[in-house]
């Protein structure tokens, strides 16, 4: 075995993900710690240190799996996340940049990559995108609609909340998340208009308990779809691996 073999296949044992991800969840934890003013003036520098060198084991499996698969590497898609990840993290974050150091807490999405259950969950959520996109557009048109009839109708006598195009999609948008939509919103329409509720309420039904819904079922049927996909894959591997044990038994054996 060679030693770029011996590499892959010690970054992609158990042992070694466990490892990784106990120190993206210690990293998590000291860039937390770093938020406190009278920790960070009484230990600051030996907090900075942790964070350093939680940032150097981040850099070398970032080599190591560079060294392991060379130009592969940049195949996956989840080896590209962890490169843009760490990369943002060595950028010099000097105080006109102070954006960049906000940005180190990202390193924490890194165990996104590192745990197969979480990218299962981002995969599933990435392949329903297409489909997402349909009922974004069907939720706009829908808001747009609701807009325009909810300005003209209640803009005069609620001019904060429906006065104009803006104020009745952002008020509409309360009213789907049903954040304090009856007694915040729709019962003091109802005082003026009492026949408000036979536009109120259809929208919430289409929005809130239609289209949301739809938007549920487009994410877990994809993840649905993807870990089948991967159980199928495992499968296939599995057999594979019997089949050519099973010809190696029978080469073995006596004709």
């Amino acid at each position: 075995m060679t030693l770029r073999e011996k590499t892959a296949a010690f970054i992609d044992s158990p042992r070694f993900s466990n490892f990784i991800i106990g120190v993206i969840v210690f990293n998590a934890v000291i860039l937390g710690l770093e938020t406190s003013k009278p920790l960070m003036a009484a230990v600051g520098p030996f907090i900075r240190t942790l964070d350093l060198i939680c940032l150097c084991i981040f850099v070398v499996e970032i080599v190591l799996k560079f060294f392991a698969h060379h130009f592969r590497f940049f195949k996956s898609g989840w080896n590209i996340f962890d490169f843009v990840i760490v990369g943002i993290a060595l950028v010099p974050a000097a105080q006109s940049m102070s954006v960049l150091r906000a940005l180190r807490i990202l390193r924490v999405l890194r165990i996104i990559s590192a745990t197969p259950s979480l990218r299962r969950v981002v995969e599933g959520f990435l392949r329903a995108l297409p489909g997402m996109g349909s009922v974004f557009i069907l939720m706009s048109l829908i808001f747009y609609i609701g807009a325009v009839m909810a300005t003209k109708l209640f803009g005069n006598s609620f001019p904060d909340w429906f006065g104009t195009l803006g104020a009745s999609g952002y008020s509409l948008f309360q009213i789907m998340t049903l954040e304090s939509w009856s007694m915040g919103i729709v019962r003091p329409v109802m005082e003026v208009y009492e026949y408000a509720w036979a536009f109120f309420v259809p929208f919430i039904m289409v929005t809130t308990f239609a289209v949301v819904n739809l938007l549920v079922g487009l994410i877990v049927n994809s993840m649905s779809e993807t870990a089948s996909e991967e159980s199928n894959a495992a499968t296939d591997t599995y057999r594979d691996e019997v089949l050519a044990r099973l010809e190696a038994i029978e080469k073995r054996l006596p004709k």
